[in-house]
């Protein structure tokens, strides 16, 4: 299911780039439907409010507006479920940074382990587990300590 496929993956790289430009009310938006969490750790959270009030309470937003961040997602593999509506999907991510103080370096990486239904016609999120593997300097991207962050 190319087109199902595709239509996926598209969601994933969109949440890179809702963070990267500092629009957590679009990445909210975009997980409203979904159950977030550290994979295997927390029941995790569920709902725009929830999610919103997460990202605001721990991302950095710089005086441009942006967390100064490129996530990096590659690896992707997206499995389609033979009955076309449900599919689960296995990533990497790279947190890149430069901010004041801060060469550009990368900062974080992992991997995201997502559920996906197909909802009235469009493909959402229904869970996004995440595992942290390497971490790096964050002072300059999260509001929180590394911990918030549940890995390495």
């Amino acid at each position: 299911m190319p087109d199902a496929e595709r239509s996926i993956e598209n969601l994933i790289l969109s949440y890179a780039g809702f963070v990267d430009d500092g629009d957590l009310e679009s990445v909210a938006a975009l997980l409203a439907d979904a159950v977030i969490g550290v994979d295997g750790v927390t029941a995790g959270l569920r709902g725009r409010e929830q999610i919103f009030e997460l990202l605001s309470s721990t991302i950095r937003i710089h005086e441009d507006g942006t967390p100064r961040t490129k996530h990096v997602t590659t690896n992707i593999q997206v499995e389609v479920d033979e009955d076309g509506a449900t599919a689960t999907s296995r990533s990497y991510f790279t947190v890149l940074q430069a901010a004041e103080g801060l060469g550009l370096q990368p900062i974080v990486a992992g991997r995201y382990r997502d559920r996906f239904e197909l909802r009235d016609g469009r493909w959402r999120f229904v869970e996004r587990r995440f595992t942290t593997d390497l971490i790096g300097d964050v002072s300059r991207h999260l509001l929180a300590g590394p911990e918030i962050l549940g890995g390495a």
